[in-house]
């Protein structure tokens, strides 16, 4: 029996070996007699028994010896739906200093070297979304969290600002704070850190995002399409996932006299009416803003601003090319590089509508909607940014010039995975600050998801000043990179 081998004494006429590797960890069965059938000693929630299981090693929860048995808890997926499962089995006592050192290594493969018992602030919004975040939390995310031996310090919000106010005043031995709910309730939770006494250490704490929301495009950007909204799998992010400190930028809002932190997105025009308008629909979750999409389309509302943006970057292979260079440089381990530096100045315009001057490109076309933000998705249906970096210093501007209602309804498909980033309609900027200013009375102005003012606002970058718990040191939604046409494009 090797350090990574551990043998199960024979149960109801079967021997299970459990082997694992940096990858995996594989459960093999086999009859002790030629005629016994093959049973096994280790048990699954499941009633199939299979006499050889793999297992990534990434979902490995726990492994614990208690007396002479052995468990190792595993998260496993069925379907779409991911479950925690348990493989457990007897050792002979001489082999019980053996299986602890088995448990303890297994542990800290699968955990790469980190911490899996850590303390956790719990925050839930039990009217967020659809209003399934206490059930979500205390059915598929809680029992994953107890078993890796996580502390929980676990509260439901009961009005508006409440969340602000516990961030506000968090302890800083925290390891994360877990955000059970939509992208809301995660704008109160960096509000409230910067209100804290030392709010540089307190922005150091990572926020978890548990999608429990309507949008729950955080989520979707830190593990993806196919993970980002399955509660089950950000629990074990947490913990089975070696969850990382991810920094990230942060957005300070200026409006008036009001100064506030946005995290992931500023917009205005139809994009900012589909969000407001279907407030009342939030039961419908993501759907929601397909049905509010479809109700703009029909109005396509015109939106009159004056914006100006401190421009960095407008050409959009460039932006391609820098996101792949970003994340294979990042699978190497190699630091990010810092911001390009800004634009020469110009007072010329643009044939393109755009007009410098002393570094600002202001403009001023038509639009039917401007949509400012970090993070590629803003819901399970959108891939607003695609090329958007969590630290890069800069914003993602994205201005939808005025077009037809059947470009519109065409350009639905293939929002998901960013399609729109092509079309030339799309004007697309990277800037490290922007300000704009409505020119009509009425309007909305939507923020984090949140309703502001319809009053003029200005946007700077807060370079690096937020934490995520992340498995990557980068976005993981993946940006394939299919042109306007729905061509793919080779990058390079």
């Amino acid at each position: 029996m090797s350090a990574r081998e551990l043998v199960f004494e024979p149960s109801n006429g079967a021997v299970t070996t459990l082997t694992f590797t940096e990858s995996s960890l594989t459960v093999r069965s086999a009859s002790t007699t030629a005629d016994t059938p093959k049973q096994h000693s280790f048990i699954f929630s499941s009633s199939t028994k299979p006499s050889h299981y793999e297992i990534p090693i990434r979902n490995v929860i726990a492994a614990t010896v208690s007396g002479s048995t052995v468990e190792v808890s595993y998260l496993a997926h069925t379907g779409k739906q991911c479950h925690m499962k348990q493989v457990r089995g007897e050792v002979t006592e001489k082999n019980v200093p053996l299986a602890k050192e088995w448990s303890s290594s297994i542990t800290q493969v699968a955990y790469q070297g980190g911490n899996p018992s850590k303390a956790l602030k719990v925050l839930i919004n039990p009217h967020g979304g659809p209003g399934k975040a206490p059930y979500i939390f205390a059915q598929k995310v809680e029992p994953i969290l107890r078993a890796a031996g996580c502390t929980l310090d676990v509260t439901l919000t009961t009005r508006a600002g409440h969340a602000t106010e516990i961030a506000q005043n968090v302890e800083l031995t925290f390891d994360a704070l877990v955000v059970v709910s939509g992208d809301g309730l995660v704008h109160e939770v960096v509000n409230g850190l910067a209100k804290h006494a030392t709010p540089e250490k307190a922005f150091s704490i990572p926020i978890a995002p548990i999608p429990a929301g309507s949008g729950n495009g955080l989520s979707l950007n830190i593990l993806g399409i196919h993970d980002g909204l399955d509660p089950c799998t950000r629990g074990a992010c947490l913990s089975v996932s070696p969850g990382r400190p991810m920094k990230v930028d942060l957005f300070s809002f200026t409006q008036g006299n009001q100064k506030r932190i946005s995290f992931m997105s500023q917009t205005v025009g139809l994009m900012a009416d589909v969000d407001i308008e279907t407030e009342h629909l939030r039961w419908m979750g993501d759907l929601r803003f397909i049905w509010g999409f479809l109700r703009g389309v029909v109005t396509r509302k015109t939106c009159k601003m004056e914006l100006s943006m401190k421009v960095v970057e407008q050409d959009k292979s460039q932006m391609v090319d820098a996101l792949y260079a970003r994340r294979k440089s990042a699978a190497k381990g190699v630091p990010p590089a810092l911001p390009a530096s800004d634009i020469t100045p110009s007072d010329d315009k643009q044939a393109d509508g755009t007009v410098r001057s002393d570094d600002w490109v202001r403009f001023d076309k038509p639009i039917l909607y401007m949509f400012a933000g970090k993070g590629p998705y803003v819901s399970r249906s959108l891939m607003q940014f695609p090329v958007s970096h969590p630290d890069d210093g800069l914003i993602d501007i994205s201005i939808q010039e005025i077009v037809g209602r059947k470009f519109l309804l065409d350009a639905m498909e293939g929002a998901e995975v960013g399609r729109s980033y092509w079309f030339t309609s799309n004007r697309y900027f990277k800037a490290s600050a922007y300000r704009a200013k409505p020119l009509t009375a009425s309007g909305v102005l939507m923020v984090d998801g949140e309703a502001f003012p319809f009053e003029e606002f200005q946007i700077e970058v807060l370079h690096r000043l937020g934490t995520l718990l992340s498995p990557n040191p980068y976005y993981a939604a993946d940006f394939n990179v299919i042109d306007a046409k729905g061509t793919r494009r080779e990058t390079t």
